[in-house]
């Protein structure tokens, strides 16, 4: 890593970075930017240290599969000198916002991957970071790449979202602009030219938008789609796609252990409850992948993790030990499937304690023998879920929820059921509808 100024280069924004730590009722946030969503053992232990040495402890993982650090202090330099040390930061200062590109938890071990997407990937983020015309992306545009694994999050929109596919014997990428792999692709290019389509794209994006136009769809709100097509045209090849379309994953895949293409090893999935770790859960996490897998964790956009790289023979044991430190990797535990955002107790615009409310809630869930997959927000915002839930209650006034469910067509959060609901109210209503199929 080269030694650069802290604060240089750094922009005004209210979204948290290594080198950006923005503040909120219980400390600053320091948000750490994973490659794929990978991180060494000893890089998560070194997290791990630096969350208990400089902040509350309290560790996030995120809807875009990276890691956040909660209550930070006043040593907030040395902070980020540590994490810099175990090489978690970008690869120049300015370079920081730009690192927004997901993949999917299981890239290169996935038995349904089309290709292994971590190279180009790679070569992605190292144009976006050199590039300093590409410094200029807002800090949320964001881009997917997709390499048609079983385990992928197919239901967070992007600025850009690409997705392999075979045609005649041909491994392609198909396109789209702001929206997700499961729409109606644009178009698509040939493997080897999924790099000149990004940098095409990107360059594209930033040459036509004005500087309110900060995410591909309010951009494309005032230019039509055809004409941004008609013009990217001259910048890089490409072809349409008929008769594609990309298929939903069936089952939960991110907890619990789970076949690779690799023979004889899985991956297992844990679920930190809430998406929230703290430094115990952290460490014993990166001291399993080390004695069972391959010394590194991977996050996921579900915000739990992953350890790759277990042989069978060990998975029950792994199991069993995540268990012990805390962590969920059972589907059919109801705090699995639960998610919800900081609240009120450390941001101040959030309404009631959706944590404390979703532990309440699972607990009544859990003896009704139900785990459907509910999104609490605090406020409109809905920062803890990029994709609206099957089920999602947004907070009015502590304790109480507006309760709505996803629906085709629906706007939001999708379609309000009822108003100014109890906790308690909450969990006799999903349970009276518990023979429906509610949850996807």
């Amino acid at each position: 890593m080269n030694e650069r100024p802290l604060s240089s280069a750094l922009r005004p924004s209210a979204c948290p970075g290594l080198l950006r730590i923005v503040p909120a009722l219980d400390g600053g946030i320091c948000r750490i930017k994973l490659t794929g969503g990978v991180i060494s053992s000893a890089q998560a232990e070194a997290v791990a240290s630096a969350a208990q040495r400089f902040a509350s402890g309290a560790i996030e993982a995120t809807n875009r599969a990276n890691l956040q650090i909660r209550g930070i202090g006043n040593e907030q330099s040395a902070l980020i000198e540590q994490l810099l040390a175990a090489g978690l930061g970008p690869q120049s200062a300015a370079g920081d916002d730009v690192r927004n590109l997901m993949l999917s938890p299981s890239a290169g071990i996935d038995w349904r991957s089309l290709f292994d997407t971590r190279p180009l990937a790679e070569q992605m983020l190292a144009t976006v970071q050199q590039h300093e015309h590409f410094h200029d992306l807002s800090a949320k545009f964001a881009v997917q790449l997709d390499g048609g694994e079983a385990l992928s999050m197919l239901e967070h929109p992007h600025d850009l979202w690409l997705s392999a596919f075979e045609r005649d014997g041909e491994c392609r990428l198909a396109f789209g602009l702001a929206g997700c792999p499961t729409d109606t692709p644009t178009g698509s290019v040939a493997l080897e030219d999924g790099h000149a389509l990004v940098v095409a794209v990107l360059e594209l994006f930033l040459d036509m938008a004005c500087p309110e136009q900060t995410r591909m769809r309010h951009l494309l709100a005032d230019v039509p789609v055809a004409e941004f097509l008609a013009r990217l045209a001259g910048r890089v090849s490409f072809k349409p796609v008929a008769n594609w379309q990309r298929e939903r994953p069936s089952s939960v895949l991110h907890i619990g252990a789970h076949a690779q293409a690799q023979a004889d090893h899985v991956y297992v999935g844990a679920v930190p409850p809430l998406g929230r770790l703290d430094g115990a859960m952290l460490r014993g996490a990166a001291r399993l992948a080390r004695e069972y897998g391959d010394a590194t964790l991977r996050f996921t956009p579900w915000q739990s993790l992953l350890l790759p790289n277990v042989r069978n023979t060990d998975a029950d044991e792994v199991v069993r030990r995540l268990h012990a430190l805390g962590l969920l990797c059972d589907a059919g535990q109801a705090l699995s499937r639960l998610i919800a955002c900081t609240g009120s107790t450390g941001c101040g615009k959030g309404l009631a304690d959706t944590k404390g409310d979703a532990r309440q809630l699972a607990a009544m869930q859990q003896r009704h023998g139900m785990a459907p997959s509910v999104h609490l927000s605090g406020c409109p915002r809905s920062c803890a879920a990029a994709h609206v839930s099957p089920i999602t209650l947004l907070a009015v006034s502590p304790g109480r929820y507006d309760l709505y469910f996803r629906e085709a067509g629906q706007p939001d959060f999708g379609a309000l059921h009822a108003r100014n609901l109890t906790i308690e109210a909450v969990d006799a209503l999903l349970a009276a509808r518990s023979r429906s199929p509610l949850d996807a």
